[in-house]
């Protein structure tokens, strides 16, 4: 896969390239580590985190994180994403998911095994709308989980005109469950517990709360839990509702930013305070634990949100990291 641009920022790669149908956008990044920038009580990981600065990361050895992009823009059109400004959601090929992983690896041939491979399908992109997803997964299963300890993430918004999302969901979970023994994930966005809010932040496409309820009936994940996450703003959060559809033996909730998009900034749409610290976090942690969900909150240091690498951002919609980077040779 050719790369076209390639810029180094402080934790990793951001990557354009070229795929069968035009072009994507993928990350190769490093990672803190959870003992930096994570707050879990159930993890036992119980301190306040003061404040998350740009430090050294974990080698790649324990930790690689790749996210690439499912589709070539999307159609969601959600009020704090960048992608929509790309252009239309028009999916990825099984060879387009396969090759960005591969191009990522190569970046570091020195590196030969790692720990945890984080795939995460959410850089550009719905993957839920694109089958393509699983037998990806099955791919990265059975060619790559020998040297790198593989774990795909699929995180979705669930968007309520795919009638094939509850047939995605299960399949996925599935192979979660059997295929990957538990070594899987998936994210569901939720932000807030209110619809009317949730209908505009996700221009009309989202499924209600209860309706995504319904899809995942049935479904009861080994190993991790599923995660419901809320990038945190000015957003109703109501422990009493997500109990109504969302078990907490089978769910745990991830408190993140809001991540400074030039949209969700045209938008106005914030993470009140300084979200590099648990301060934003700490009301909504303690309403949900009172609730009986394990909580697990991540903080982003400025260098990870301002360099562009957070969800909702894409080079290729015209904006560049606002940190310390380098345009390297391709």
């Amino acid at each position: 896969m050719k790369i076209i641009r390639n810029l180094k920022v402080p934790t990793g790669n951001i990557l354009i390239v070229e795929g069968e149908l035009g072009k994507l956008e993928m990350l190769s990044l490093s990672d803190y580590g959870k003992a930096v920038n994570l707050k879990a009580d159930c993890l036992g990981l119980t301190r306040d985190i003061e404040k998350v600065e740009h430090t050294k990361a974990l080698p790649l050895e324990e930790k690689w994180v790749i996210t690439i992009s499912t589709q070539y823009g999307c159609s969601m059109g959600c009020a704090f994403c960048d992608v929509p400004n790309v252009g239309p959601g028009k999916n990825a090929t099984e060879n387009d998911l396969i090759k960005q992983v591969l191009t990522g690896l190569k970046l570091h041939p020195e590196v030969e095994f790692s720990k945890r491979l984080n795939i995460h399908f959410a850089r550009m992109g719905e993957p839920t709308w694109n089958p393509n997803v699983l037998e990806a997964g099955k791919w990265f299963k059975t060619h790559l989980d020998s040297e790198f300890h593989v774990h795909p993430v699929v995180s979705t918004m669930m968007p309520k005109n795919n009638i094939w999302l509850r047939t995605f969901i299960h399949t996925w979970m599935r192979m979660k469950n059997r295929l990957f023994k538990g070594e899987a994930g998936l994210q569901i966005s939720i932000n807030s517990t209110d619809e009317s809010e949730r209908s505009k932040m996700f221009n009309g496409n989202g499924c209600t709360l209860k309706e995504i309820g319904k899809i995942m009936e049935g479904i009861i994940p080994s190993g991790r839990k599923i995660t419901l996450n809320f990038a945190l703003a000015d957003y109703t959060i109501d422990p009493a509702i997500l109990r109504e559809y969302f078990d907490p033996d089978d769910y745990v909730i991830k408190l993140t930013p809001m991540h400074k998009t030039k949209t969700a900034v045209a938008n106005c749409i914030k993470t009140g305070g300084d979200y590099t610290t648990m301060y934003p976090y700490k009301a909504t942690e303690k309403a949900l634990k009172d609730a009986e969900y394990d909580v697990l909150v991540f903080i982003a240091s400025e260098y990870e949100d301002m360099g562009r690498i957070t969800c909702g951002n894409a080079i290729l919609s015209g904006t560049l990291p606002e940190v310390p980077f380098e345009e390297m040779k391709v």
